[in-house]
């Protein structure tokens, strides 16, 4: 998929500086423009060629009473599509990732209670099958901003 400069613009925009109100499409389209239809077009048409993968607020988990545990699997190669499918239908996962390792399959759960955690991975075990599951809860929190500037040319 090409991008346009008005693409390019409003991927800026969203990442930084998304306006919190009652018509926030309606104030980016100011910025660039052109309609509050073609915004919100344009971010149905972004979203959907998975150039955006996620769009969404971002809160500080810890000060709403939630932790977060880092979990590692060893899923047969030959599972993992069915695996990720199980492990990625529960809400509170909040990523998921393929890595080449013995511990293929990595995914953070994000609650607000340890027992929720163990229960969602006890679930997990029981639906897979699958044992060899580490639970490495978070001891030191680190959160890093990132932005992805798209060259406007």
């Amino acid at each position: 998929m090409q991008l346009d400069a008005i693409d390019k613009k409003l991927l800026n925009l969203v990442q930084i500086e998304f306006p919190i109100t009652a018509r926030p499409y309606k104030e980016i389209a100011e910025k660039l423009n052109v309609t509050e239809q073609e915004v919100i077009d344009r971010m149905k048409r972004l979203l959907e060629e998975d150039i955006i993968r996620r769009f969404g607020g971002v809160f500080n988990s810890r000060r709403l009473g939630y932790k977060g545990t880092l979990c590692a699997m060893k899923v047969p190669e030959e599972r993992i599509e069915e695996v990720t499918d199980i492990v990625n239908s529960y809400v509170a996962i909040t990523h998921n990732y393929l890595r080449d390792h013995e511990y293929n399959i990595w995914f953070t759960i994000l609650t607000n209670s340890q027992e929720k955690t163990q229960k969602i991975i006890d679930e997990i075990i029981e639906r897979t099958g699958i044992t060899d599951v580490l639970n490495l809860p978070a001891e030191k929190f680190f959160k890093v901003w990132v932005s992805f500037k798209v060259d406007e040319e």
